[in-house]
């Protein structure tokens, strides 16, 4: 056997086989390349827009937060007014209660002392002018 041509032969074959290679082997493989690079690129951009997605809920979850926040202590505040409000009624008349309860104590008191009864007229009088001093 010659060298040369089984070198010729060889470099012949592998032209054939380069050839039938790029011809139909090479464009499936680049077709599907190009789709698992488009499918890949598809993928980043859906994960970008779901990141993106997630920091808006984010956002929009801490406003809402924030906003129940101030709502609670709006009504926090509004039930303390009326609370103290409450109070200082229920106090007022507790204190009414109580100055009634010292002129009657003190009318009892007094007709005790003076060993007579005070008409009604001159009772009420007395609790009058016995309130007004309290």
């Amino acid at each position: 056997m010659n060298i040369n041509a089984t070198l010729i032969g060889q470099t012949i074959a592998f032209i054939l086989f380069v050839w039938f290679c790029m011809k139909f082997v090479w464009p499936p493989i680049m077709k599907a390349l190009e789709e698992r690079k488009k499918t890949i690129a598809d993928g980043l951009a859906a994960g970008e827009k779901g990141k993106h997605d997630l920091e808006l809920a984010t956002r929009r979850a801490g406003d809402v937060v924030r906003e129940a926040k101030g709502q609670a202590k709006t009504e926090a505040e509004g039930i303390m007014i009326a609370a103290r409000a409450e109070i200082e009624r229920e106090r007022n008349m507790a204190r009414e209660q109580l100055r009634a309860a010292v002129s009657t104590l003190a009318v009892a008191g007094a007709a005790r002392i003076l060993e007579k009864e005070i008409d009604a007229k001159t009772h009420a009088r007395l609790l009058d002018a016995v309130v007004k001093q309290l």
